[in-house]
């Protein structure tokens, strides 16, 4: 392949040196390219030891723990002191125009990243802005927030390490208070303190996660997910689900409130982007923890949603979907509601041995759970022994053998043993056929 590279290249050199078109080769100056990638720089900055690096190669350097200057070698007194050497960066632009005929773009002027003390500065603004209950100008301190989190990492970063998230929802918490007959509406000053929070993720220190789960901040919270802009009831889902990640003890709080378990089966059977379907199956899992779960399994059974799990099962081969929708399935079958749905879908049995070995090791322990769980539980005699019949049917007792050669945790071990008991029981009477994830492999007869 490098021969054939070198040929086509030697060839067009010299079809160029014939019609006299030959151009010279473009060389970068070597005080323009960073010492680290050897790349043009796009914003240089000079560290105390006089060297000068691009912003983004010496900040993942500095943030792989390295406190020395990469070429001198000598230590860095203070590691996020660095310069922005504007006279390189100039020079950088002016000789990007001067080559523009071959291909060469100008690097934009970039923006100065902001500091822990103008971002202070922003967050007493905004506690004073929601003291006086201003909401026009707690969205303008807000918004310069999220314009700066927008503008580079270093930003984010800086944003999520000063106390942002606790100060935005503590000013949620207050509007919360005061606004009882909340409307949704573009831009209100909610729904824009969420897309702030969303700018410091993962908001998951208690004084943000104690703001939020106040009770009118959840009543909020579910308002926006009902009727909220597209981004924002995304936002909100993140904030429930980060919530109950938190304490589970909140999730018999959130299920009091009117359309709230509704609201999140709905976001996943009208999916809006994979990241609110994730959180949404996230928070229904840790409300399938806590312990009122037996009630709330029997209210999102009423839902659908068991159908929508196994249609989400049997569509997606994603892990991270496939694993948090497993999980979920695995908590409603815990309850007689939850299996007596699971029985009633012709998809479910098929679905979950189809993922076993398929998908990861959670994916194919969750699996084995639930089939655990549908052939154990006698509300219907009659009902396990066709969950058990067709599994066997379609190749669940080939691929438990396979596994329980590969190794199991001890804990899946004992389900995955309950499961083969239990399936042994039908053999005789059923004939086994090949499954189809087994047909490449050698046989011995």
């Amino acid at each position: 392949m490098t021969w054939s590279w070198r040929n086509r290249r030697a060839a067009r050199r010299t079809a160029a040196e014939k019609s006299g078109e030959l151009e010279l080769e473009l060389i970068i100056p070597e005080q323009f390219l960073c010492p680290i990638s050897h790349e043009l720089m796009k914003d240089p900055v000079t560290l105390s030891t006089g060297m000068t690096y691009d912003r983004s190669n010496i900040e993942t350097w500095i943030d792989a723990g390295n406190s020395t200057c990469p070429v001198t070698n000598q230590l860095l007194p203070n590691p996020d002191s660095s310069i922005p050497n504007h006279a390189i960066r100039k020079m950088i632009q002016h000789w990007c125009v001067q080559n523009t005929c071959r291909g060469i773009e100008r690097i934009p002027t970039p923006k100065i990243p902001i500091t822990s003390h103008q971002l202070s500065q922003t967050l007493s603004q905004i506690e004073a802005a929601a003291r006086r209950n201003d909401d026009q100008k707690c969205k303008e301190f807000v918004a310069k927030i999220t314009s700066w989190a927008r503008e580079s990492d270093r930003n984010r970063r800086c944003i999520a390490a000063n106390g942002t998230a606790a100060v935005l929802s503590k000013a949620f918490d207050s509007f919360a208070c005061r606004n009882d007959g909340y409307a949704i509406k573009d831009g209100d000053i909610l729904q824009e303190l969420l897309s702030g929070l969303m700018a410091t993720i993962p908001f998951h220190d208690e004084a943000t996660n104690r703001n939020l789960s106040s009770t009118p901040s959840l009543e909020k919270l579910v308002s926006i997910m009902k009727a909220g802009s597209l981004s924002s009831r995304r936002n909100a889902v993140i904030a429930v689900k980060s919530i109950l990640s938190f304490d589970e003890n909140k999730a018999e709080e959130i299920t009091k409130i009117e359309g709230a378990l509704e609201t999140l089966v709905k976001m996943i059977k009208e999916p809006i982007c994979p990241t609110t379907t994730k959180a949404s199956l996230l928070a229904m899992y840790h409300t399938l923890k806590s312990p009122q779960s037996a009630a709330i399994a029997a209210r999102l059974a009423e839902t659908g949603l068991v159908a929508a799990l196994l249609e989400i099962l049997a569509e997606s081969s994603g892990r991270s979907v496939c694993e948090k929708a497993l999980g979920v399935l695995d908590g409603l079958c815990m309850h007689g509601e939850g299996r007596l749905k699971a029985y009633e879908n012709a998809l479910t049995v098929a679905v979950l041995v189809k993922k076993l070995l398929r998908v990861s090791e959670v994916a194919t322990e969750l699996a084995i759970s639930i089939l655990v769980k549908l052939g154990r539980h006698d509300e219907d005699g009659e009902t396990c022994v066709n969950v058990m019949i067709e599994a066997l049917e379609v190749g669940a007792f080939q691929k438990l053998l396979l596994l329980l050669q590969l190794g199991t945790s001890d804990v899946t071990r004992e389900k995955l043993s309950e499961l083969l008991r239990l399936l042994n029981l039908y053999r005789p009477n059923v004939e086994c056929t090949d499954s189809l994830d087994f047909k490449h492999l050698k046989r011995s007869f």
